[in-house]
């Protein structure tokens, strides 16, 4: 590659990401269509389009002159900006990635992903895991490859947790679960001994275009840019980014019965909206934007969908509008009543719909297969009958079929294998994020006022801004000025309880 100068080259690097950019907002587009308003019957031919640009994509970062430019860069780091540092750390990470896995297998895994999430909507609709296993077998035989071709002597369910969460591994996720089951478990075992909380106020019939209404009322006051910032419907929610920051997509799930599910379901996908839009706009097209881990973008979530949105105070904001929304279903009913329905502890089947106390439970069952089949130890065939048995073991429920069990989620059809942990990860990062922002910020009062502008502001300044150019470890201890402690999660979930239920 014939390269007169540094500037020549970075020039490149820009125009290098756009196009990476192009690729991947054509390749997202295509899954959403197919998550949202696609044909049932079209995914052979999503497929098709997906392997042609898998293999674009696959020869544009392992070319000559890709690999020559980065080397290049990156032996002249020192001339360039912190930021453009990074940039080159991560696409020579990426390179590096796809450099040891054959064309043909990158490609056809991609075909493999699009035909399992096909299949996988089907199987759930008619609760048939059978129908699902084969292609969930071949799943885990390629990430299990990949992770070998990346490094042999790693233990590959350590290489994909560290991918969706850089520093994470084994060893860190049964400490961090170990030390949240020894105090949760308890914690579950008083509220169980307190009469239950009475959550009627959420079931009943809400209309499903009440509940988009509301649906669009929650990200105005959340602050999403609506001219950016798009609502669709899907079996499984999900948040996904179109080439930048700048067309960002949120999906939801109405329930006539239960309008619960969809409100917080769009909070949760809302923070993550928030966390994408919100990176600087001088890393759109570059594979700085958006959030920088699983982690980091699950705290961001589950932050405005629980800290924030299961509050007293937001409770208390939002209650007149559900009374305007649903004048019959909320006559007689009162903003305690549904700050104490939404902080119901209670053991249930579905981990999106599972309170704050119980929810790591469910993240910790996915973690523990996860974890036994990447080691060989439990065969996919073997997953319902062993997830059942958790669930009975963690959480004290029974599954009654495949579709309120083992594939209730939509991650082991896209290949996210190792993703779960970010979840409860998340969480407590949220924690100890709340307990820092309270101190320059009267969160209750911008909640009761519905007023999330400093909120934002302090996530932005914060967080945001800097999309990935800092690691996760890096930017924890920027926020927290300080290292992550799981204790403030810990104690945020018991002092919830005490008020909840009188503890």
């Amino acid at each position: 590659m014939n390269i007169i100068t540094i500037k020549e080259a970075r020039d490149r690097l820009y125009k290098l990401q756009r196009k990476q950019a192009a690729y991947d907002h054509a390749m997202g587009l295509i899954y959403y269509d197919g998550s949202t308003t696609a044909p049932k019957d079209t995914a052979e031919n999503r497929a098709a389009s997906l392997s042609i640009l898998s293999e674009e994509m696959y020869k544009l970062g392992t070319s000559k002159e890709t690999v020559d430019l980065l080397e290049f860069l990156d032996g002249f780091k020192d001339k360039l900006a912190q930021k453009e540092q990074r940039m080159v750390e991560l696409l020579l990470k990426d390179i590096r990635f796809m450099q040891k896995i054959p064309m043909d297998e990158y490609v056809a895994y991609q075909e493999l992903l699009v035909k399992a999430d096909d299949v996988w909507h089907k199987a759930k609709e008619s609760s048939d895991f059978a129908m699902f296993c084969p292609l969930l077998e071949q799943i885990f035989d390629t990430v299990r490859r990949f992770a070998a071709y990346q490094d042999p002597d790693k233990d590959p369910y350590d290489y994909w947790l560290n991918e969706y969460e850089d520093g994470l591994n084994k060893q860190i996720c049964d400490e961090f679960f170990g030390k949240l089951r020894s105090r949760i478990v308890p914690l579950l075992k008083k509220v169980s001994e307190k009469p239950q909380v009475d959550d009627s106020i959420r079931f009943g019939n809400f209309p499903e275009e009440k509940q988009e209404e509301l649906s669009y009322y929650l990200m105005e006051t959340m602050g999403l840019d609506l001219g950016h910032v798009g609502l669709a419907t899907t079996e499984h929610p999900f948040t996904t980014s179109l080439g930048s920051h700048l067309d960002e997509r949120i999906t939801t799930h109405y329930h006539e019965d239960d309008f619960l599910s969809s409100m917080y379901s769009v909070i949760h996908e809302g923070g993550h909206a928030l966390y994408d839009t919100g990176s600087a706009d001088d890393l759109a097209y570059t594979v700085l934007d958006g959030g920088v881990s699983m982690g980091i973008h699950e705290s961001q979530s589950r932050f405005y969908e629980n800290l924030l949105g299961r509050s007293r105070a937001f409770c208390a904001f939002i209650f007149p509008k559900l009374c305007e929304l649903f004048p019959k279903q909320m006559e007689g009913r009162s903003a305690e009543e549904l700050y104490k329905a939404v902080n119901q502890a209670e053991p249930s089947l579905i981990r999106t719909e599972a309170d704050e106390v119980t929810y790591s439970l469910h993240v910790m069952v996915r973690y523990e297969l996860e974890k036994r089949v990447m080691s060989g130890e439990l065969a996919v065939k073997e997953l319902p009958a062993e997830w059942n048995k958790l669930y009975k073991e963690y959480l004290g429920v029974d599954v009654p079929d495949d579709k309120h069990g083992v594939l209730q989620d939509s991650h082991w059809s896209g290949g996210a294998i190792g993703y779960f942990p970010s979840y409860a990860l998340g969480s407590a990062y949220g924690a100890q994020f709340l307990s820092k922002m309270k101190e320059s910020v009267d969160v209750d009062k911008c909640l009761e006022t519905g007023d999330f502008k400093p909120l934002n502001a302090w996530n932005r300044e914060h967080i945001w801004q800097y999309g990935a150019l800092y690691k996760p470890g890096e930017l924890l201890e920027r926020v927290l000025s300080g290292a992550f402690d799981p204790e403030y999660y810990i104690n945020y979930l018991e002092d919830k309880c005490k008020d909840v239920y009188g503890l």
